[in-house]
């Protein structure tokens, strides 16, 4: 199983980008998924998860400006960032786990089972 994030780069505050996660070695319709991030000197943050039914979590610190979705047929996961602070200058990865429980969020990081490298967010301010 692998897991590939891309899609990171540097932005001004206040602007987008989209980052994608692309999942090889599985099935991926009955997967919880989450993208979490680190900054340096930071600890590991969860900042976005999915059920497998669908269901979505949000970290306070990015609600309303994130939006985790998944395309089924791609095997990926997207995560859209919009109007980016410094703060959220951060390495961002890639997890997903096997659920039957469609409607079940995984909110700590390690509850996952596979997880990809990361992508570099950096926002200049």
């Amino acid at each position: 199983v692998q897991l590939q994030a891309s899609g990171g780069g540097l932005v001004q505050a206040g602007g987008s980008l989209r980052l994608s996660c692309a999942v090889s070695g599985l099935t991926f319709g009955r997967y919880a998924m989450t993208w979490y991030r680190q900054a340096p000197g930071k600890e590991r943050e969860l900042v976005a998860a999915m059920s497998s039914g669908g269901d979505t979590y949000y970290a306070d610190s990015v609600k309303g400006r994130f939006t985790i979705s998944r395309d089924n047929a791609k095997n990926t996961i997207y995560l859209q960032m919009n109007s980016l602070k410094a703060e959220d200058t951060a390495v961002y990865s890639c997890a997903i786990k096997y659920s039957r429980y469609s409607g079940v969020i995984y909110y700590r990081v390690f509850d996952y089972d596979y997880w990809g490298q990361g992508t570099q967010v950096t926002v200049s301010s």
